[in-house]
């Protein structure tokens, strides 16, 4: 228990920019994921093709997040070896949102779908170099991982304010209430994002070093650490089975306006979804103080799979029993979501500790190359959706939409309910079975960390550990 009332090595200041940074940061990945496929949907791009382009983006992924990782761990700047990279990130990210929906009405399709692609491979290459940095940065901030759970749980929170309020501004805007182009849209979110991530860049202090053999592994190390780091790889692979199977917010402005009459509705689900987990987040702190992260986790995790498969139950026949089942599913959702990426730190702990090599760089490029793999769930759900005759669209807005009154199936409908509901509650329960297999705990990660930062020996680490590693 004395491990735990440790003296915080972090300031205010620091701790506010990095939480303002998420916040932009999570407006930023929102909106790409929220609207990117509404927005390519209704340019007149047929389902398949953005489908298409879209998995072909997350192969230059596949590339580009591990050569991230790489040139992370390689090039040390005098400046610091978070922080330069976040000053670029500050700029780039919000440039490329602008330029992503901001495709010339005067293009063919075929000039659309290009341009499209080139700005989101981009786009994606400046989010790597946004998301790697600053999630070693908490590492560099402070050596104790009590407090890093607090930071890297309270970012996570307010990653999902940015999400909040992305969603219910952007959906207004767009919506047949507002009225705004998508263009006009990112413009606007695009400023406040850029003074949101900026703060961290000058205020956040790198005072943590830690002995590393990072500027020297080779190839073969760095397969070897990968392969031989089994939490990394069964935590992420939870992590990418979930969130590509999580197809619902693909398509749920298309879910909020042909069941429910609006695609305001969006902003009720918002709503719904964050008054239990704004009455969580001030408990988050206090809650894991007398339980063990991971297993709140996947308790949260499981009963997410089958709040999930009860929201598909209960149909789309009245609004306020889909908002209900939908708050009663945040529950479980806001846990996972505030604490779905506060595992990385530790598997990196682990991955030194266990293997002797810092390649903490890896590690991170790993949890932001499954960050945007995810986001095949949007192409998933295009695939789906496909099955069953969904109408293309050609129009700027919902109000655009709406004077068209263009209908759809009662197929394309079923479908649309099936990829908002039913394949994310199967792919929840699927994610799950990896997590049977993870063991690390709060009290071991920390005797970890200790050892690597050599405040005790690996010999008096292993001494104390709860189970043989």
């Amino acid at each position: 228990m004395e491990e735990k009332q440790v003296t915080r090595q972090t300031g205010n200041g620091e701790r506010i920019s990095f939480w303002s940074y998420f916040t932009g940061q999570g407006m930023a990945n929102s909106f790409l994921t929220g609207m990117l496929t509404t927005y390519l949907l209704m340019n007149g791009i047929a389902l398949a093709q953005v489908a298409f382009a879209m998995v072909a983006v997350k192969l230059w992924d596949a590339m580009s997040d591990t050569f991230f990782g790489v040139l992370f761990d390689k090039i040390h700047f005098k400046s610091g070896r978070s922080l330069p990279w976040l000053r670029v990130a500050m700029v780039m990210v919000p440039v490329m949102t602008i330029i992503v929906f901001n495709i010339p009405g005067f293009l063919n399709p075929e000039a659309k779908l290009l341009w499209f692609a080139l700005s989101y491979v981009l786009w994606d290459t400046v989010y790597t170099i946004s998301d790697v940095p600053i999630y070693n940065l908490v590492t560099l901030m402070t050596s104790d991982t009590t407090e890093r759970n607090s930071i890297l749980s309270i970012a996570r929170m307010a990653a999902l304010v940015g999400t909040f309020v992305t969603s219910m501004v952007a959906t207004f805007m767009v919506s047949e209430a507002g009225s705004f182009t998508f263009g006009t849209t990112a413009i606007v979110l695009a400023i406040l994002m850029f003074l949101l991530m900026s703060p961290v860049s000058f205020v956040a202090k790198e005072r943590v070093h830690t002995t590393t053999q990072s500027a020297s592994y080779t190839l073969r190390q760095m397969w070897q650490y990968v392969r031989s780091n089994k939490y990394l790889q069964r935590y992420y692979l939870y992590y990418i089975i979930a969130g590509i199977t999580w197809t619902n917010s693909a398509v749920d402005l298309f879910v909020s306006y042909y069941f429910f009459g609006s695609a305001l509705v969006s902003t009720l689900t918002m709503v719904a979804m964050a008054i239990p987990m704004a009455l969580l987040a001030p408990l988050m702190g206090m809650i894991l103080k007398h339980i063990d992260k991971f297993r709140l986790f996947f308790w949260s995790a499981a009963a997410l799979a089958l709040t999930t498969f009860f929201v598909y139950l209960g149909g789309t026949h009245s609004l306020w029993v889909y908002l209900a089942l939908v708050a009663l599913r945040s529950i479980p959702q806001g846990v996972v979501l505030t604490l779905n990426l506060t595992f990385t730190p530790d598997v990196v702990e682990y991955g030194k500790f266990s293997s002797g090599i810092d390649a903490r760089g890896i590690a991170f490029a790993i949890q932001s190359f499954s960050g945007k793999l995810i986001s095949l769930a949007q192409p998933l759900g295009l695939f789906v959706l496909g099955l069953f005759a969904w109408q293309p669209i050609q129009a700027s807005s919902f109000a655009d939409l709406q004077k068209m009154a263009i209908t759809q199936s009662t197929t394309a409908l079923n479908g649309l309910w099936l990829v908002a509901e039913l394949l994310p509650a199967i792919g929840a329960a699927v994610a799950l079975i990896p997590l049977l297999f993870y063991h690390l705990n709060d009290h071991d990660v920390q005797l970890m960390a200790s050892a690597n930062a050599g405040t005790i020996t690996a010999d008096q680490a292993r001494a104390q550990l709860s189970r043989k590693y």
